[in-house]
């Protein structure tokens, strides 16, 4: 069983690591500009972690609420989640979006929303595991 909680800045290298193992890229400024906007941060933001039993990083998750961007009401917005591919399957990422799900929905909001690359299945299928499905939103995109 993983325990969830707020991510703290001693959490930046696991998080980092886990990231650049999983994408390929380091990104630790990435992380560590988001650790210092989220973690601790104004209460709409959140970023929490999963640690196994031993205190090992299991994965990790981030959103905020947003309200009325081209007239949406408010909703919660997870802009990441990874989670140990060796601790996938044994519901790390599923409880680490219900902790953020109800944390959301104690600030008043009724929707979770996210932006997924319509070619990665693997998180397709995780976020409609969750009961996600097309939102009415379309993302429109231009190449600069």
């Amino acid at each position: 069983m993983t325990a969830i909680r707020p991510a703290e800045p001693v959490d930046l290298p696991a998080i980092a690591a886990l990231d650049a193992r999983l994408t390929g890229q380091a990104k630790a400024a990435y992380w560590q500009d988001m650790l210092a906007r989220f973690a601790g941060g104004p209460p709409e933001r959140h970023f929490l972690v999963a640690e196994t039993p031993r205190g090992v990083l299991a994965g990790f998750i981030a959103g905020e609420v947003r309200a009325w961007e081209f007239g949406q009401p408010p909703a919660g917005w997870v802009f990441a989640i990874q989670v140990d591919p060796k601790l996938r399957l044994k519901g790390t990422g599923s409880a680490l979006f219900e902790a953020l799900a109800a944390r959301f929905k104690a600030q008043g909001v009724t929707r979770v929303r996210t932006l997924v690359d319509r070619k990665d299945h693997l998180i397709l299928s995780f976020f409609r595991a969750q009961g996600m499905t097309a939102g009415p939103s379309l993302q429109l995109d231009k190449a600069l």
